[in-house]
């Protein structure tokens, strides 16, 4: 239950029409050395109740500011936006960086003429043009229905990424292969190793103090997810490990960690708890949620929930 709310918190930091993969202008600005990649059709969002009162809930102020942000220069997120991308990624001293990407039907020459007539002057960039935006966010296009943004360090490590000067996603065959599973989907997210690793010791929680879990996450390589709002909530999550005894003994530590929050859930807890299966096929572990949208919409209103979801 707490790894399904970790993975879910995260993934609204920070998109059932047919999903669309992560469209080529958006791809060419991911750096290699890639942490995580979280991409959500908006218009799956805009047709789901319980999706719209999860986005509510969860969304993080900085992209709710970044909402505002695209209003202020014409563009409507509800209904200009088509999905949303995130990027978090080690740009060398400066840190972990994050990106974002909006790719929708939004009119660029609008939106530029309406900069101009407030005096918003660009800067140079290379072939880019950076713009500054409220809420501290600087963006820039990477075509006419491509939008890139984040701070101003993080946009220029992107806009180096797609000219060639840092090396980019497709070199990083693991999460490229993890991205090529999992893209098709309405909602999902890539991890590298060593977010994983974080990812299960926090959703783990005591269980992950025993002694050889220090040995066991080493063989943790990564992890991906989806999430859709078909005929209620599905998610499914997939973490590779080395071998299938790693997967196994993972799998064992995940399903103990459920039954011992099962003993002091709520019934609305209870039901979602009952609604989570685990198991292992080969080196992977398998994680599979499913509720109803009413039973999830209880669950959500939940001390447990508030509590690993803030």
């Amino acid at each position: 239950m707490k790894l399904f709310k970790i993975c879910l918190a995260s993934l609204l930091l920070v998109t059932m029409a047919n999903a669309m993969p992560l469209n080529s202008s958006a791809r060419s600005c991911v750096p290699a050395d890639l942490l995580q990649l979280i991409s959500v059709d908006y218009r799956s969002i805009k047709d789901s109740p319980t999706a719209m009162a999860l986005k509510q809930q969860l969304l993080p102020d900085n992209i709710k500011q970044f909402e505002e942000a695209l209003k202020h220069i014409g563009i409507d997120p509800d209904k200009d936006v088509d999905s949303l991308s995130f990027a978090s990624f080690r740009s060398g001293k400066q840190g972990v960086k994050t990106t974002g990407v909006a790719s929708g039907p939004f009119n660029m020459k609008s939106v530029l003429k309406k900069m101009k007539l407030e005096k918003v002057t660009p800067k140079k960039y290379g072939t880019a043009l950076i713009y500054p935006m409220d809420g501290g966010f600087v963006m820039s296009f990477l075509d006419d229905s491509t939008l890139l943004f984040g701070d101003n360090t993080a946009i220029r490590a992107a806009l180096d990424t797609k000219e060639g000067q840092i090396l980019g996603l497709d070199t990083n065959g693991n999460m490229a292969d993890m991205m090529t599973s999992v893209d098709s989907a309405p909602v999902w997210s890539i991890l590298d190793q060593q977010g994983t690793q974080n990812m299960m010791r926090s959703a783990l929680g005591d269980a992950s103090k025993i002694a050889d879990y220090d040995t066991l996450k080493k063989r943790l390589q990564g992890s991906r997810y989806t999430m859709n709002f078909n005929s209620g909530v599905n998610f499914e999550l997939t973490v590779m490990t080395s071998d299938s005894m790693t997967a196994g003994t993972l799998s064992s530590l995940v399903k103990a960690g459920i039954l011992y929050k099962k003993v002091n859930a709520t019934p609305a807890e209870k039901v979602a708890v009952d609604n989570t299966t685990v198991d292992s096929d080969s080196s992977n572990l398998k994680l599979h949620f499913k509720a109803s949208d009413q039973q999830f919409q209880s669950l959500m209103h939940s001390e447990l929930f508030a509590a690993v979801s803030h």
